[in-house]
């Protein structure tokens, strides 16, 4: 999964429009402020709130935001 940084630095959640981490091993933008998981297909972002994920399981949350470096 390669998102140019670029991108990465701009992209926001839609929900709270505060910034998204990048967990590549997932194929996912994740949002731990509201803990929603926003797919990437074919490296694109698909930042539709009605499709994101909510994470409700804290181990889940913790795995993701480690896996992104947070």
């Amino acid at each position: 999964m390669a998102l140019d940084q670029r991108l990465l630095d701009i992209l926001v959640c839609p929900q709270d429009r505060g910034p998204l981490l990048l967990v590549a091993d997932e194929g996912v933008l994740y949002n731990p402020r509201l803990r929603r998981a926003y797919r990437i297909e074919g490296d694109v972002p698909v930042l539709l709130v009605d499709e994101a994920v909510d994470v409700t399981d804290d181990a889940e949350h913790d795995r993701l935001v480690t896996l992104a470096g947070a």
